[in-house]
């Protein structure tokens, strides 16, 4: 006698659920700001300037300029549209940027990354006269 295959129950786990409502809510967001964006841009990519209509609009893409998808402004100030390639293009140079200087994750991008300020003591240098050689 054979197996069937086992389907998923129609209630599932919540886990299951919880996933499959995440998704959900991330693909209608996606929708939603390409939506905007493609509304507020002409359909070309900003990099190598291609031009989209109708029938080749799938391939360009928006791309959020700080590299945060959760942050969307209204007036589309952290999009830009890209044809896939420069897409791409612009996502392998950045991972390459961060593992150049260590990896910085989302977290550390949303604080802020980096604090350390090399002119906080310029002010003082200037004018307390270290430094100055033509005494």
């Amino acid at each position: 006698m054979p197996i069937k295959p086992k389907t998923p129950s129609s209630g599932g786990s919540k886990l299951d659920q919880t996933v499959a409502a995440a998704r959900q809510s991330r693909e209608k967001r996606e929708r939603d700001y390409r939506e905007q964006a493609l509304k507020l841009y002409p359909w070309l990519c900003g990099r190598c300037t291609r031009e989209f209509n109708r029938q080749n609009l799938q391939e360009l893409t928006v791309h959020h300029r700080n590299h945060d998808h959760d942050y969307n402004p209204p007036d589309g100030s952290n999009w830009e549209l890209l044809c896939l390639y420069c897409h791409d293009n612009e996502h392998q140079r950045y991972e390459e940027a961060a593992a150049a200087r260590g990896g910085m994750d989302r977290a550390d991008r949303k604080s802020g990354g980096a604090t350390h300020n090399p002119f906080a003591d310029l002010r003082s240098l200037l004018s307390g006269g270290k430094g100055n050689t033509s005494e």
